[in-house]
C-alpha cells in the first residue's frame, strides 16, 4: 500500500492535490510469487468463494491508445452483469469538464502503490456477458459494447483517425477476484488473481477509501500488512501495462 516514506516530498503534495480533488482513491499492492501462498494463509483466504472473471482490453498492435493515455476495456463477470470502461490517465481533476464530473458513471481515482501513483478518469457503463464474447469472436463490432457517451470520450480523447472498430481484441486475461474482511483490519480488501497466457501471475491486494480518509487507510493498511508479514517494499507490477504488452506482442509476432 501507498505510504508518505515513499515518494519525495514534491511528489507528495502533488499525490495530496489529486487526492484531494478524486472522487475515490484505491491502494494497491503485487505479491512476489514467494509471498502468495504465505500472505493467504495469513488472511485466511478461501479461494472457493472467488468469483471468476475474463478481461478483455482494446488497442492495436503497436499500443496506440495507451500511448495516448486511453485504456478501453470489457470486462465478463460469473454470476452478474458485465461492464465496460473508457479510461484516460494520468488526469488532473480540476482540468475535467464539470458536465462529466457530475455524472454518474464518471470517476476520478487515484490509484497509489508504493513508490507510485496515478490518477485516472473512468466512464463506466454496462454490458452482457454474451455479447462481449461475440464481440472478442469477431460477430459484432467492437463500438456496440459502448454507449453514446463513452464513444464521445473516446472519439475526444485517441487519436484521430482511430475508430473504435479499428481496434484489436487483446485477451483475454481470466481473473479470479476475492472479498476478504481479514481479522485485525476493520476495512475490506480485494484480492485478484491475474493469469496470463504463457503461466505468469499477478497477485494484487487493494482497499478503497474516500479521499478524506485515503492517508489514515494507507497508514492502517500498512501497519496490518506488516503484522502479518507481508513484504511492502518489493517490487510492483501492473496489471493492465502486463496485459496489453503482451498480447500487442502475440500480436506483431
Amino acid at each position: 500500500m501507498a505510504g508518505r516514506a515513499q515518494i519525495s516530498g514534491t511528489e507528495l503534495q502533488r499525490l495530496l492535490d489529486l487526492v484531494r480533488d478524486a472522487d475515490s482513491v484505491e491502494l494497491k499492492l503485487t505479491l512476489p510469487e514467494n509471498a502468495r501462498a504465505r500472505t493467504g494463509a495469513a488472511l485466511g483466504v478461501d479461494p472457493l468463494e472467488a468469483q471468476l472473471r475474463q478481461v478483455f482490453f482494446f488497442d492495436t498492435p503497436d499500443l496506440a491508445l495507451n500511448a495516448a493515455g486511453v485504456v478501453v476495456r470489457a470486462r465478463r463477470r460469473q454470476g452478474e452483469e458485465a461492464d465496460t470502461v473508457v479510461k484516460l490517465r494520468p488526469v488532473v481533476p480540476a482540468e475535467l469538464p464539470e458536465e462529466l464530473r457530475r455524472s454518474k458513471m464518471f470517476n476520478v481515482e487515484v490509484d497509489a502503490m508504493p513508490g507510485g501513483f496515478v490518477c485516472s478518469a473512468s466512464l463506466k457503463g454496462t454490458a452482457d456477458n454474451t455479447e462481449i464474447r461475440e464481440v472478442a469472436g469477431g460477430e459484432r463490432p467492437i463500438r456496440k459494447l459502448f454507449s453514446k457517451a463513452q464513444r464521445g470520450f473516446y472519439a475526444t480523447h485517441a487519436p484521430d483517425g482511430l475508430d473504435l472498430d479499428q481496434l484489436s481484441v487483446l485477451g483475454p486475461i481470466p481473473i479470479l477476484k476475492l472479498k476478504i474482511k481479514p481479522k485485525g483490519f476493520g476495512r475490506r480488501l480485494v484480492g485478484e488473481l491475474w493469469l496470463y497466457p504463457d503461466g505468469s501471475q499477478i497477485v494484487e491486494l487493494s482497499t478503497k477509501a474516500q479521499p478524506s480518509e485515503a492517508m489514515q487507510v494507507a497508514a492502517e493498511a500498512r501497519a496490518f500488512l506488516s503484522s502479518i508479514g507481508v513484504d511492502l517494499e518489493g517490487k510492483q507490477q501492473t496489471k493492465t501495462k502486463t496485459a496489453l504488452e503482451f498480447f500487442a506482442g502475440a500480436k506483431v509476432a
